[in-house]
């Protein structure tokens, strides 16, 4: 008989622990979700609902005054999209132009940069408000989408990525005539392909989550991102009286993270080769 050594209980203790910690509120959440108030406010705690309703996420769906979770869910899908698409785009111009163009002080400036984006974000917070103040974009979804287009950390990853390209493939190009924009579009690009869905499926999902900076910039309540939105759903003394709607409107935000998930499993396991395999 195959003995399953201590090291593999111990993997798989703290594998099924964490999925339970992880899984369990999501579930409660979905099936909260189905109950009526009545049932959440005198019923005791259980997991499944004594009956089966969909009035919560009617109740959020039909809202479009003091809560709005469709419009918030398309200002969400409008920004994180075009997040996702500039992100790749500028970060994929600048790891090429640290990687295929000469010019002084290139690795000076990049590390440099790189060394800046270690200081926590937060710190940032009242120099970007203020930026984003002066240009004149509160309240605009240009202040949720342009800043951190340019994250250094992604930029470090497609720049690694793009290393391991012979350079010999852009000499021939270049001796066929072909310019620095047409090396980058047509041979390069195609090439780190897959390191650039990868940075995209984390931007759009971090764009997506994103909480903090959305509450502070947009203020208008139909131009909300649906994270920063779920804060209306609280009572004016700071609970969440309407629970059953709460766990609606979460269930209905996770959806495109899930979906993206589930139909991009491969490249978030890719991911993980990606990482292990960047060279310092």
């Amino acid at each position: 008989m195959r003995k399953i050594s201590i090291t593999k209980y111990l993997a798989y203790f703290f594998l099924v622990t964490s999925c339970v910690v992880w899984v369990f509120p999501v579930l409660f959440g979905f099936f909260t979700s189905f109950k009526a108030q009545g049932d959440i406010m005198t019923v005791g705690f259980s997991m499944l609902p004594a009956n089966w309703v969909i009035q919560n996420y009617i109740s959020v769906l039909t809202n479009t005054s003091s809560a709005p979770i469709v419009q918030w869910f398309l200002n969400s899908l409008v920004i994180s999209g075009s997040h996702t698409f500039l992100v790749v785009l500028i970060v994929s111009l600048a790891a090429f132009g640290y990687t295929r163009i000469d010019f002084k002080g290139k690795e000076t400036l990049f590390f440099t940069i790189l060394a800046l984006s270690m200081f926590p974000a937060v710190v940032n917070i009242i120099p970007s408000y203020k930026i984003v103040e002066a240009l004149g974009w509160v309240n605009s979804p240009l202040a949720v989408i342009v800043p951190g287009l340019g994250g250094v950390g992604n930029v470090f990853l497609v720049r690694q990525f793009m290393l391991g390209i012979p350079k010999e493939f852009d000499e021939s190009a270049r001796m066929d005539g072909a310019s620095d924009f047409t090396i980058y579009f047509k041979i390069i690009l195609p090439l780190v392909k897959p390191v650039l869905i990868v940075t995209g499926l984390f931007s759009f999902i971090g764009s997506w989550n994103d909480f903090l900076w959305p509450t502070i910039v947009l203020n208008d309540v139909n131009k909300l991102t649906i994270t920063a939105g779920l804060q209306l759903l609280q009572d004016l003394y700071g609970g969440y009286a309407m629970t059953g709607e709460l766990m609606a409107s979460a269930i209905i935000a996770m959806i495109p993270t899930v979906l993206l998930f589930l139909f991009a499993q491969k490249y978030f396991i890719e991911s993980m080769n990606l990482n292990a395999g960047v060279k310092g």
